[in-house]
Order: C-alpha cells, then structure tokens, then sequence
C-alpha cells in the first residue's frame, strides 16, 4: 500500500513549522507507529533528520501516541489510541496529514511531539487524597459498594493523553479534570477534599486551557469513551464548594 503523507515538522517550540511530504510504501498490517518507525529508516538512511513522535506502551494505555490524523485526534476509530490503528484502516485514504495536538497549553516540542506538563500541573492541585492513611490498608477495610466502584473505575480510566483538548474548539481540558476529580470524589476515601473540583478547574484555567462550551467533541474523540457526564458532576461539585 503506497501512501502520501503530509507530516508536520517544526524544529522547537519558538520556530515556525510546516507540512513536508513524503511517501511511503507498506503492508496493510503495519501499524500507524511501525509505518513511522520505517519511514525515519528511510530517512535515516538517506542522511535526512528523522520525524520526532511520541509513544511508550503502543499497547493503548499510556495514551502518548498524541497525533492529529486527517483531522481526527488519534486517528479515524473510536474508542482507538493512535498506536492501536493499523495502515489497513487507511486503505480508502491513500493521503494523510499528520500533525501534533493543537493548543497553546501543549506547546510544541519538536515535530509531533507536544509537551503535556500542563496536565502535571494540573493534577499537582489537588489529583490525589490529602490525608496520610499509613501503611497500605486491607481491601475490605472499608467496604464499597460494586456501583460506586464501577462508577469510579469508569472515571479512572482516562489515560490523560489530551485527545479532548486537541477535539475541543475552545482547548478545554474541562472532560479530563472532570475524569479525575468524579474518579477521586466518588469514592468515600475522596470525598473529605471538598475543594478538589475548585483547585483542579483553577490550575486548568491558569495553564491556558478554555473553558467548556458541550461540543461535546471530546467525549467522541476519547479513546476511553470517558462521558461528558463526568463534567455535570464537576459542576455539581463546583456549586457545592461555594
């Protein structure tokens, strides 16, 4: 399968970028990350600066993989990280543009690479439960309903990998911190930081992120399927904290 792809390239964060073209011939069955891996060899090869990308798990997890794909952050499946697509996917699309995510609160590193220490930062404010427990507690210590753990769960498994800042019109990061603070807050652990959904919201606002308007485009661009319900119990939180 023979491809045309449009990458972005961009030396450091203070330089101006632009898309360069290359084409690429692969099988159907190498994935999106191993047809960048041959590439760069290409490149390599021919004495020219590889293509910077980010990646770490390839498994779906780490949520790294943070690229703009025809215009759909991590690429056209749902519910997909961009390491978990393959060349297959794109056979009807025999032109991609590649690009990072776009945000003013993810500067760009160099190439595809973004910087996400602003989402660091974010959960620096308050992302975690501020008592000391001690020594790891036995499990049914403290007894949780299997609801209130589903619920939990389903909040947890945001992989902060920043696909709804790159959906969002407005680079809101509002579905992340409301993944963290309904993951915290559910549980009876969570519930003593009353605060939590104040701080989190005000270091999102602090690091350049908009605000949420319900385009709700970051739920359908979260390769975890995170709800926007999340975000109605942020707000909950939000007016009860005063």
């Amino acid at each position: 399968m023979i491809f045309t792809l449009h990458i972005w390239r961009q030396k450091n964060a203070n330089s101006t970028g632009d898309f360069e073209q290359y084409e690429i011939d692969v099988s159907e069955d190498t994935s999106f990350l191993e047809m960048l891996d041959a590439l760069n060899e290409q490149l390599i090869e021919n004495d020219k600066e590889a293509i910077a990308f980010d990646f770490d798990c390839r498994e779906g997890i780490c949520g790294s993989c943070n690229l703009v794909i025809n215009g759909a952050p991590h690429g056209k499946h749902r519910a997909t990280t961009t390491c978990q697509q393959y060349m297959r996917d794109y056979e009807n699309e025999k032109e991609l543009w590649i690009e990072p995510w776009r945000a003013t609160a993810f500067p760009i590193i160099k190439d595809l690479i973004v910087d996400r220490t602003s989402f660091e930062k974010i959960i620096q404010a308050g992302g975690y439960i501020d008592i000391r427990t001690g020594s790891a507690p036995e499990a049914n210590t403290m007894p949780i309903e299997k609801h209130v753990s589903d619920a939990a769960f389903d909040s947890a498994t945001c992989i902060g990998c920043g696909a709804c800042v790159a959906a969002c019109p407005n680079a809101s990061a509002t579905l992340f911190v409301a993944a963290k603070v309904t993951h915290l807050s559910t549980l009876p652990q969570g519930q003593m930081d009353t605060l939590r959904a104040r701080k989190l919201i005000t270091a999102m606002e602090n690091e350049g992120f908009g605000g949420c308007s319900n385009y709700r485009e970051c739920e359908r661009a979260c390769p975890k399927e995170i709800s926007v319900s999340n975000i109605t119990t942020l707000n909950k939180l939000l007016y009860q904290s005063g």
